[in-house]
Order: C-alpha cells, then sequence, then structure tokens
C-alpha cells in the first residue's frame, strides 16, 4: 500500500496533468487562452490577457505546458518523498510567478490558478516534510 504523502503527491501530479494538458500543445495552448479570455470577458474580470495569435506566447505556453506536463507524469508513475519536495518547491515558484503577474496587470483569471496551487503545494508540502522528519527520527 502506498503512503499518504505519496499518494498526495501523485493525486497533485494528476491535478497538474489535467490543468497543463491545454497548454502542452501550441494549438491546445491558444485556444485555451482563447477559453480564459471569454471566461475573463464573461465574468467580467480585471486585468490584461495572453495573445492566442502572439507565436511567443503560445511558445513559451507549450514549453512550460509540455514541461509540467512531463513531470506530472513522472510524479503519477514513480511518485517519491524527493520528487514532491522538489514539488513543493516549484509550486511556490509558480505561485510566487502568479502573484507577480498579478501584481503586475495580469487577468484576476490567474486567481481560479493560483487558489488551488497554493492548497495543494500547503498539503503535499506539509505531507512530505512530515513523512521526511518520521524518516529522519527513526534511522
Amino acid at each position: 500500500m502506498t503512503s499518504t504523502p505519496l499518494r498526495i503527491v501523485r493525486a497533485s501530479a494528476i491535478y497538474d496533468a489535467v490543468v497543463t494538458t491545454g497548454f502542452a500543445l501550441p494549438w491546445l495552448a491558444a485556444a485555451t487562452f482563447g477559453t480564459l479570455g471569454s471566461i475573463h470577458r464573461e465574468l467580467d474580470l480585471t486585468g490584461s490577457l495572453p495573445d492566442p495569435d502572439d507565436p511567443f506566447t503560445v511558445l513559451f505556453a507549450g514549453l512550460m505546458g509540455g514541461l509540467v506536463l512531463v513531470w506530472s507524469v513522472v510524479r503519477i508513475v514513480r511518485p517519491t518523498l524527493l520528487v514532491g519536495a522538489a514539488d513543493t518547491v516549484a509550486r511556490a515558484l509558480f505561485c510566487l510567478g502568479m502573484v507577480v503577474a498579478l501584481t503586475e496587470g495580469a487577468s484576476t483569471v490567474i486567481v481560479g490558478f493560483l487558489v488551488p496551487e497554493v492548497l495543494w503545494g500547503l498539503v503535499q508540502g506539509v505531507a512530505v516534510a512530515a513523512a521526511l522528519r518520521r524518516r529522519t527520527l527513526t534511522t
């Protein structure tokens, strides 16, 4: 049976795979930006949106989406405390980037990504840290 911290690492990876698949390929990224733009307008949100027709924007979205998708598969197939710890650090960096984007005028649609990112980071970080601490104390 897999331990709770490893189940959390795997569950956070599944969440990431679902959320980032829409950014992993250029045509998916452009369509996802279009959908986010529709949500932004429907909810009358503030801030600027990425341009789905800008190849540079789509390139970097695809690079990040593809990288996160591959990293998700690694964590799904082989969750470990080490990759859980690394992913927790990555989540903190992603959160920092989202907060900076929001303060610089990006669409508040980002909050829909930021909140789950913070929550997964906290849940996973606490579980992995506790497991690592227990492992250190028992060895």
